[in-house]
Formats: structure tokens, sequence, C-alpha cells
């Protein structure tokens, strides 16, 4: 069986005269930067306002410019879209295992899951592939290739909106991703920036001043592309995954083109997938307990995997907290026929 190709192996020497038109394509993404309304950051000094979303500055901002620009969409390409937080890790798990079932189909001891974390399998294409210079050579990496991305539907370049590829997101309860991104953003932020308070992110949250956001916006762009290419775009919510994982893994099989079959789910091929790529399994992985994905810089895997629970917001999110955040969901999604009811907290809104 031929080695496993990763995101790691697309950096490769290129001619001189290339980098340097590369680096100056670069540059001019720095200079376009330097003019953007600014604001404070989570895990940055401060993020940066670009076609109506926040992002970092140096992660992933002049990735999302390349991308725009001048990625080449592959007529297999599989691409899994989420915003930060809300089950990234686990949607390219899931999506790896569909994928490559048929070559890897030892799903206890000899899998690239249990040694690889999902991220090196499956890479961003704005945070790692093209995150700054020197970038990667994605033609380098095999037919079908799964890319990742935290960007807005509408800022995707029309060569993959117009693309026959598909693409699948998944939406999570707003309080869970600003709780999960607090923690996470705490973890990462470094030491010589000054302490950002829970309630200080909160309200940069509640006015959509987070990494690849407006939350809402993001969702809202990928429901939109569901309702219009339903056979194209698949629109998830991480807590139907958490209920109905079997189901919900064949609905992504079958989106992607690879329903399992009827053999397959007698053989149990569906519920093997769901255990190996479960939060229970990976997080107790010896490789997302201490090892570190290095597809761009070293970083712990285990800050990936916090708790993976529906409703842990309720042990941190005051009761006028809930309500706001409660308010604003309501008003975005209001009328889009994106039904969050069981997003909503009852007790304290009139929803």
């Amino acid at each position: 069986m031929a080695a496993l190709i990763t995101a790691q192996n697309c950096f490769v020497p290129r001619p001189k005269e290339e980098e340097e038109e590369i680096e100056r394509i670069y540059k001019g993404y720095r200079d376009i930067m330097a003019t953007l309304p600014k604001y404070r950051g989570w895990s940055t000094l401060h993020l940066c306002q670009y076609q109506g979303f926040w992002f970092q500055p140096k992660i992933g901002l002049e990735g999302v410019m390349w991308v725009q620009q001048r990625f080449k969409p592959r007529p297999t390409d599989v691409y899994l879209a989420t915003n930060p937080k809300s089950g990234t890790t686990w949607l390219k798990a899931i999506v790896f295992s569909i994928m490559n079932r048929k070559r890897y189909n030892n799903f206890t001891t000899d899998h690239p899951l249990l040694k690889l974390s999902p991220h090196e399998v499956v890479p961003f294409m704005e945070l790692d592939l093209f995150r700054t210079t020197p970038i990667a050579d994605p033609e380098i990496l095999p037919s079908p290739r799964i890319l990742a991305t935290h960007i807005a539907y509408n800022m995707l370049p029309e060569s993959i909106q117009n693309s026959s590829c598909p693409i699948v997101y998944i939406c999570r309860n707003p309080k869970d991703v600003f709780v999960s991104f607090w923690q996470f953003s705490v973890k990462m932020r470094p030491k010589d920036l000054p302490e950002l308070s829970f309630e200080e992110a909160f309200d940069l949250f509640c006015h959509g001043v987070t990494p690849c956001g407006p939350f809402w916006d993001q969702a809202l762009g990928y429901w939109k592309a569901s309702v219009e290419f339903p056979n194209r775009v698949l629109f998830l919510k991480y807590e139907d995954m958490k209920t109905e994982p079997l189901l919900c893994t064949k609905r992504i099989a079958e989106l992607l083109g690879q329903p399992f079959s009827l053999q397959e789910e007698e053989n149990g091929i569906v519920q093997e997938i769901v255990k190996l790529c479960s939060f229970e399994n990976m997080s107790n992985l010896e490789v997302n307990r201490n090892g570190k994905s290095r597809v761009r810089a070293e970083v712990k895997n285990d800050v990936f995997f916090r708790q993976g629970k529906v409703g842990d917001w309720k042990n941190h999110l005051t009761d006028e907290m809930i309500e706001r955040l409660d308010q604003i969901t309501k008003h975005k999604f209001d009328g889009t026929g994106l039904i969050v009811d069981t997003w909503i907290d009852h007790h304290t809104s009139d929803y």
C-alpha cells in the first residue's frame, strides 16, 4: 500500500523566480491588510474585517486572499466548512474515514487516525496550505482531496461555488460555540497580550467580532446554499450528529457519492467509523493526548479536544447572557427556514 500523502508533503522547494513572485503577491495582501478595519482579537492582538467577516491577520487572512484569487479546485475535491469550535475535528475524521474505508478497513489497529491528528490528514486551505509564505503545493495531494475551511460561503471563490464539488457544513448552538472558543482562545493567547475576560469575549461574540465571524452570517450563508443546492451542499447540526451519528454519517456518505452498501451496513462498517471518530475514542488516543500537529506550526493536539458535549454553556453563561444570545439568534435566523428551536432556552426566551 502506498504511503499516505499529507499536507506536510506539500511543502516542497520551488524555483527561485516562483518563490519571489509568491512573496510579492503576499506582500500585496499584507499591504491590503494594513488598511482594513481592526478590532480587539481573541488569541491575537487584533482582528481585521474583510468582506464583512473578521479574521486573524497573521493566521489565515493572507490564506483567504490566496484561496479567493488563485486556488484551483479539482472536480473531485471535497470541502468541509465550519465555524471554529463547531465540530471541525470530528467532521474531518468522519469524512476521511468514509472516503478511505476501502483503503483503510481496519479501524482498531491499522488506521491513520490512530496515529495522526485529523488536522494532519485533512488540512485547512487558508490556515495550513496558504497561511503565509512559503506556501504549499496542493497539486501534490492525490485525488480526491479533502480540504477544510472556515471561510464563509459567499467568500469562497466562484470556481468552488460554481463547481459540482460537495460541501459539508456543520453548525452548532452559538452558546456552546462561544464557550468552547473562549476556552480555546485562553490556551492559545500569547502571554504578552492583555487578558481577555469571559465577559469581554462574550460581548465581542455578540457583536460578531470573532475569527471567521459573525457566527450567524457564516451559518446563514451555508444554510441558504444548502437550500439552493441540496445535492451539493449538506448542512448538518452538531447536536443532530451527537444524537444520531449513524444517520448523519450515512447522509454525509451519500452526499459524497460514496453511500454505504447493504453489505457494509450489515458488516457494521458505519458503526466502526462512528466509534473510531467518537470524541471518547479520539480524545483518548496517544496522538491526541500528547502529540502535536505540524502542518504549519506545532500545535498540541489536545487543544482540539475539550469536552465534546452538548449544552455545556449552561455551566458558564448567566441568565442575562443566555437571553442576549438567544435573542440575537432569533433575530438573525427568523424567517430563513433554519429551525433552531432546540438552541433556544425557553426558560429565559419568548422564542
